[in-house]
């Protein structure tokens, strides 16, 4: 049974063009203990998805307007109201954000933000509550933990506030921690130690965690399964050997080719031409058609065809292309 399962998600945020439909029908499952990878350019959709797991708009015009969020023991997340979904918030689902000086409070200190999420859900005490906080920041491999406490957001390093971060997100123990780009601030050292500080907590806990990125060699460190989002809709999904190696949606093999190491020290780079499409007034049928090297005639026509497995694609693996044959992008 899956962790979460959501099916056919329509998320919509009003803007001064008209209504921007940023997540249209996507459907995806994330097991429990699976890091799950959820991929593509920027406005692609990827964190409007995530955040509608939570209702977590901030002030925006946004609505969920179809579809359903299924999460395990706590049902359809839709339908729940505010008080309600708080209970879920932090206890069950966990939100770890792009940059961790926006996501902290300046004007507390760390140790009092860690223990505030802790005893928002538990009855214990401020000092069983600061105990907790000092163990959480051990387990995130924070140096000095005990000054760490008193210290304020500003007076740490990026990594040491992603870390702190990552302390409050595993504050209760969540079936699922989602990740929205938690290491793109940071140089390439600290990020492959927030990478395998992730991981390591998935395997000591079993947590499930949905990490959002552009970045596909964080997938393939780092995922089990991952989804490929265009322009507000899934495009491919599968493990990630599985698409990373045999991708088969045009635009999963446009943006490989598109990567350096991925082709040979004389070839170029093969850019993809073009823009995403505007989400206000998006081109029927297949929305990578116009960037498209392999479109046809009937690719912009009509509805987009529904996620469907390939001939020779593993299990789990399905794409959104009406092309039965495509060049795969070599390995």
């Amino acid at each position: 049974m899956s962790l979460l399962s959501i099916r056919d998600l329509v998320t919509e945020f009003e803007s001064p063009s008209g209504t921007v439909r940023a997540v249209d029908g996507v459907s995806f499952d994330v097991q429990p203990g699976e890091i799950f990878g959820i991929v593509g350019e920027s406005g692609c959709g990827k964190s409007a998805t995530c955040r509608s797991i939570l209702r977590l708009f901030g002030g925006s015009q946004a609505r969920i307007s179809g579809g359903q969020i299924v999460l395990e023991g706590a049902g359809d997340l839709p339908g729940l109201n505010e008080r309600q979904l708080a209970q879920v918030r932090g206890r069950d689902v966990a939100f770890i954000f792009q940059d961790p000086l926006t996501a902290l409070n300046p004007t507390m200190k760390v140790g009092k933000q860690i223990t505030e999420v802790i005893r928002r859900h538990q009855k214990i005490t401020r000092a069983e509550a600061r105990m907790t906080a000092l163990q959480l920041l051990k387990d995130v491999q924070v140096t000095s933990p005990e000054r760490r406490l008193e210290a304020y957001p500003h007076e740490l390093s990026g990594g040491l506030r992603q870390r702190v971060v990552i302390a409050m997100a595993l504050a209760l123990r969540p079936q699922l921690i989602v990740a929205d780009e938690p290491t793109t601030a940071l140089d390439v050292t600290v990020q492959d130690q927030i990478l395998r500080l992730l991981r390591e907590r998935r395997d000591k806990l079993g947590t499930s965690i949905i990490l959002i990125t552009h970045d596909l060699g964080v997938v393939s460190q780092i995922c089990d399964r991952m989804a490929v989002m265009y322009a507000g809709r899934v495009v491919e999904t599968g493990a990630v050997r599985e698409v990373l190696d045999r991708p088969a949606h045009p635009y999963t093999q446009a943006l490989l080719a598109a990567l350096p190491g991925r082709v040979g020290r004389d070839h170029a780079l093969t850019p993809i031409e073009g823009g995403p499409p505007s989400l206000v007034s998006p081109p029927p049928g297949c929305r990578f058609a116009p960037r498209c090297k392999h479109a046809q005639a009937e690719c912009s026509i009509g509805a987009p065809p529904p996620l469907h497995s390939r001939e020779g694609s593993s299990e789990g693996h399905v794409d959104a292309c009406i092309l039965t044959e495509v060049a795969h992008v070599p390995a």
